[in-house]
């Protein structure tokens, strides 16, 4: 394992890097158009998810707790068939 790691670093070693201009390493302004619209993107996700958390009721609380005997029928038994 080391010693291909070892011949790995050297062949990367050996050649100089290639990009070394005077316009290497410096960002181009479609770099800046694509964080610029990205953020654009994030903040139109937020406005819209706060909007919908709006619509949503203080809290799910039924004010009468009653029992839903759609939810509860066929639930009852389920545990001996199982058995």
């Amino acid at each position: 394992m080391t010693d291909t790691l070892l011949a790995v670093v050297q062949l990367l070693a050996e050649d100089p890097p290639k990009n070394t201009g005077p316009e290497f390493g410096k960002a181009s302004p479609l770099g800046l158009l694509v964080v610029v619209l990205l953020m654009i993107g994030t903040f139109l996700l937020v406005w819209s998810m706060n909007r919908q958390l709006k619509k949503l009721p203080e809290s799910f609380d039924e004010t009468h707790p009653e029992p839903d005997q759609a939810a509860d029928d066929g639930t009852v038994g389920d545990d001996e068939r199982d058995g």
